[in-house]
């Protein structure tokens, strides 16, 4: 019987941001490599200070440490951030980045004086994309947020949504009627895919798409360069599973070249390690049985219980390994 230590694996999708090694020190137990996002998210540390601890662990001998960088939106207005973030790019590769992430800030916040959002196809990133496509670069796409970021929260579907966008109001756009819509947001990175066809695009949180499986699968039919992966999106996948089972069984045979595995863990400076180690090992432990065995679960994220897919080995190591170090190249 297969179990979680059966096999070298990647977490995909975490966030290093505490200079410690405790995170690295479970993920070798485990026997885990993982990827770091650098983010331009607020709360989190300046992007500088996420690009040196990754290159200050990088080299663990622990395990295994990659990282995606991002470019600052700061200026993004001005004439020259384009060249600028190609520089900047540049730069960041060089040092060892995987790819480059384009974060929810880009449709949900940032505002021209005029008051309207800059969005994904926008024509002040169009230089970056091209270069990014021209040069084989890696995109790791975070655009909007779940479909039930646009609902009351006492109808979203899944605990999580429900408390975050309980935490976070500015980003629960049910509150927000003149901020772009959900399908904005979708038909924006779309049209992104369709401008530039040969760019190698990692579609975050199931490309925000993690109220229909249906829906992921159209896309990633329709554009051959897209993966997706499933950081902070395992509730909805258990939600699907209590009403339809062998669709996302068949979901995930189906496109099992397609979809890379992580867990958006948070290494937060502020917060207690241990709790943040706690939390991991659960979600680590959790997905294992839901994607690996057969087992009826129950998860605090929704009421009804569902069972495990029970992938077979070689699928389970796509999801959990080869498919990171194909896509993103690592």
């Amino acid at each position: 019987m297969l179990s979680i230590r059966s096999f070298p694996k990647i977490d995909a999708h975490i966030h290093f941001n505490a200079d410690r090694g405790d995170l690295l020190a479970l993920a070798g137990e485990y026997d885990f490599s993982v990827l770091t996002i650098n983010t331009e998210v607020p709360e989190f540390p300046p992007i500088e200070q996420q690009r040196q601890l990754a290159l200050k662990y990088g080299p663990s001998s622990v395990t295994d440490l990659w990282h995606a960088a991002t470019v600052s939106t700061e200026e993004v207005f001005e004439k020259k951030w384009a060249d600028q973030a190609i520089s900047s790019i540049t730069k960041k590769m060089s040092e060892g980045a995987c790819g480059i992430k384009f974060w929810k800030n880009i449709g949900m916040s940032i505002q021209r004086p005029d008051g309207s959002f800059l969005m994904p196809d926008d024509a002040e990133l169009v230089p970056v994309f091209e270069f990014l496509e021209e040069q084989h670069i890696p995109v790791l796409g975070h655009q909007g947020e779940p479909k039930n970021c646009w609902l009351p929260v006492e109808e979203m579907t899944v605990k999580s949504d429900r408390d975050y966008f309980s935490r976070h109001p500015r980003y629960h756009m049910y509150k927000q009627p003149d901020y772009p819509d959900y399908r904005d947001h979708i038909e924006s990175r779309d049209h992104l895919l369709e401008r530039h066809p040969e760019l190698r695009f990692v579609g975050l949180h199931l490309a925000s798409l993690e109220w229909s499986l249906d829906e992921v699968a159209r896309r990633l039919d329709t554009f051959p360069n897209l993966a997706v992966d499933l950081a902070e999106r395992f509730s909805h996948l258990y939600y699907h599973a209590a009403r339809d089972h062998e669709q996302v069984v068949r979901f995930f045979r189906e496109y099992q070249d397609r979809i890379i595995y992580g867990t958006d863990i948070i290494d937060d400076p502020d917060q207690d390690a241990e709790a943040i180690l706690r939390e991991l090992k659960d979600r680590w432990e959790m997905h294992w049985k839901f994607l690996a065995t057969d087992q009826q679960l129950r998860s605090s994220q929704i009421e009804e219980p569902f069972n495990g897919l029970a992938l077979p080995q070689p699928v389970l190591e796509k999801i959990y390994r080869s498919n990171a170090l194909r896509w993103y190249r690592l």
